[in-house]
Parts: structure tokens; C-alpha cells; sequence
């Protein structure tokens, strides 16, 4: 096993599960704190902002993090828009309080008035309305990004619909393929180490999902470790062509 200096995590289904604790998480990232580890917690949730995110896992979990140990699709996005936009570009967004904050912090104008593009996030109170002007901004010629590809969320009713579902009501109204921040892409993993400033040969993506988790891993060329406390399970997984580096249990199988 690979002394790795930087670790990122994901949240639900890795650190917790929904409202309900993981024991052997809290027991990880500790040890990980203790051993002098960076640790970045980074999520397909664009909705909150890292304060909420820190907060929640700080007074519901038992995990003594701050906000600069979060990293959510919102923030990725106003990144990855930085490196290809220039401060006070207009942006028109479909989005909770976490993805325009996000831009906001950033120096971007969020305006529906020609703006140069188009970002579409999860968006609880979603309107026509809304989904209209984004199509007719996108095919009129703003550039169309989606946060992340999440077709579904959990939660006490069932999995509702995700980001990603209204992302693909956009592209097939469109029939613009948007660039894509969110795990399992590329870009958000790109993202976050720049942010930590280590090479991606000294960290680790820790998840439960092969198909978010462990493919951005893979897709941008990092060793991963799966967890089987969330989503995957191993009999699917070992149908894969690609295979974690690691599997565990939990995380108390996990050595620092």
C-alpha cells in the first residue's frame, strides 16, 4: 500500500448515510487528522455551501472539519469556469444558494441578459419558466455546463430526481451536449487537486459508488478505494472492467 499524503472523500454513503452516522468513517478521518493527512470531502452536492456541509458534519456526525475541507460540484464549477472565463463574465444559472454563492465568490454576474453561459445545477424549485430561458440562452449561443450527471437523489420519500435529469431536459431540448463538472468526470478531480496542491500520484478517492467515485478516480488517473457501506456492491463491481486499487468493508480495515 501507497503512503498517500491527500485523501478526498465522499459524503453520503461513505461518511454517513443520509442522517444516520458510520462509526468506522468518524474512526477513518480521524486517523487520517491524526497522521497529518489532507482531506478533502468532494461531493456531487451543489445545492449547500461548504460552511452548511462542515456544519452538518461537525454537529451530526461527530467530525471535526471546516469549510475548507469541502469541496461540492458548486465549487468545481466556479473553478473550472475561472480557468476559461474571465472575472465579471455573465452567467445565467439554474441553482440553489451553494452553486451561486459559489459563482458569486468568483467575481461571475448572474444575469438572464445575454449571458456567456448557461450553468444548470440541482434546482429543488425548479420552473418552466426557468428550464425555458435555459434552453433559449443555449441555443442562442451561451455555453451550456451541467454541475454533475446525477440522475437520482435518497431521500425519506425515494429517489427522487437529481441533478442530471434536469440537465438532460436541457440537452435534449438543446441538443447541446454540456460540459460536465461533477464526478465521474475528470474535471472536478483536476479541480480539487489544484486545490490541495499535490500530484495526483499522492492521493486516494475514497467512495462507495463505482460509477461516481471510483470511475472519476479512473477517469483522471488516481488509485481509489471503494467501500462497500453505501451503494456498490462487490458482485457488481467485480463484473467491471476497470477495478478499484482497494476494496474494503469499511474503513476500519483501512490502514494509515
Amino acid at each position: 500500500m501507497k503512503d498517500y499524503q491527500g485523501y478526498f472523500i465522499d459524503l453520503d454513503g461513505t461518511t454517513y448515510k443520509g442522517k444516520e452516522q458510520i462509526p468506522a468513517a468518524r474512526r477513518f478521518i480521524k486517523r487520517l487528522q491524526e497522521a497529518g493527512k489532507e482531506v478533502l470531502f468532494v461531493t456531487n452536492n451543489s445545492t449547500r455551501t461548504p460552511e452548511y456541509v462542515a456544519e452538518n458534519l461537525r454537529n451530526n456526525h461527530d467530525i471535526n472539519v471546516i469549510s475548507e475541507n469541502i469541496y461540492t460540484t458548486a465549487i468545481a464549477t466556479a473553478d473550472y469556469l475561472r480557468t476559461i472565463a474571465p472575472s465579471k463574465s455573465k452567467i445565467y444559472v439554474i441553482g440553489e444558494s451553494g452553486l451561486r454563492l459559489a459563482l458569486e465568490k468568483r467575481g461571475f454576474i448572474l444575469t438572464d441578459d445575454q449571458p456567456e453561459y448557461v450553468v444548470v445545477g440541482l434546482d429543488t424549485s425548479v420552473t418552466y419558466a426557468k428550464l425555458e430561458r435555459a434552453v433559449l440562452l443555449i441555443r442562442n449561443g451561451a455555453k451550456f455546463i451541467g454541475t454533475n450527471a446525477d440522475s437520482n437523489l435518497p431521500n425519506e420519500r425515494g429517489m427522487v430526481p437529481g441533478a442530471g435529469s434536469l440537465i438532460k431536459l436541457v440537452e435534449y431540448a438543446t441538443q447541446v451536449k454540456p460540459v460536465m463538472i461533477g464526478k465521474p468526470e475528470a474535471i472536478i478531480m483536476e479541480m480539487a487537486l489544484e486545490r490541495v496542491r499535490l500530484p495526483k500520484e499522492k492521493v486516494i478517492m475514497v467512495g462507495d459508488n463505482y460509477h461516481t467515485d471510483i470511475e472519476a478516480a479512473i477517469n483522471v488517473g488516481m488509485d481509489s478505494l471503494l467501500v462497500y457501506t453505501g451503494l456498490s456492491r462487490p458482485e457488481d463491481v467485480t463484473k467491471e472492467k476497470n477495478q478499484p486499487t482497494y476494496q474494503v468493508n469499511n474503513l476500519d480495515e483501512w490502514k494509515v
